[in-house]
């Protein structure tokens, strides 16, 4: 009886071993690559993570800098921070603080040029799309009309799709059209939330073009 299980386990070693002699390099191959697949995706984490959290420190540091009013300051920290974290939506939202303080302060280049970068970042899709409208609305106001529509005629987030409308209306009414003016504004009233504080603005709007929020029938 010994003998024959004997028999039994060499022969199940025999197995094992041409088995290994015939896969063995390949089993060792695709263990490596999952184990290097694991291993990068663990360090990607962490990056991204430290990444964030350095981030978050230098935009608190940035907006420091905005909320003291120093443009020229605030230009430079930002571009350091473009520099560093220029792929996270700290970056982005920097931006949009500086671009404010820049177009109130008179340097609307500046403001055109750094909304212009926050909306051209995939960091954050929704931080892009305010950027682009309020970058259209500079424009609008510096009779660039041109410019702020072919801002407005980029692609959007489907949720920013009312806020599109508003700013194409206000284009419209800028160039003295006020029918298509009217047309854009009722579809960013039927678009917003008839909870949102805005839609009474876009009434407004339209009250001021002789038009309610709805075509008659």
């Amino acid at each position: 009886m010994a003998n024959h299980l004997d028999l039994e386990e060499q022969e199940q070693l025999d197995q094992l071993k041409h088995f290994w002699n015939q896969y063995g390099n390949l089993i060792t191959g695709l263990l490596i690559v999952v184990l290097g697949a694991f291993a990068a995706w663990n360090g990607y984490q962490y990056w991204q993570k430290r990444t964030a959290v350095q981030a978050s420190a230098m935009f608190e540091e940035v907006d420091k800098v905005l909320r003291s009013g120093d443009l020229v300051l605030a230009e430079r920290v930002f571009g350091d921070m473009k520099e560093r974290f220029g792929s996270t939506v700290y970056a982005q939202q920097a931006g949009l603080s500086l671009a404010k303080l820049a177009y109130q302060g008179g340097k609307a280049d500046l403001a055109r040029g750094t909304l212009t970068w926050v909306g051209t970042s995939p960091a954050d899709a929704a931080y892009a799309a305010i950027a682009k409208l309020r970058l259209a609305g500079i424009h609008i106001e510096a009779k660039e009309f041109d410019l702020a529509s072919k801002v407005l005629g980029e692609s959007y987030p489907a949720s920013f799709s009312a806020l599109v409308s508003d700013k194409k209306g206000d284009l419209l009414m800028a160039q003295g059209k006020g029918a298509e003016a009217i047309v854009e504004y009722r579809k960013a009233w039927a678009g917003l939330d008839a909870r949102a504080e805005y839609r009474r603005l876009v009434s407004v709007k339209l009250g001021a073009l002789g038009a309610s929020e709805t075509a008659a029938n």
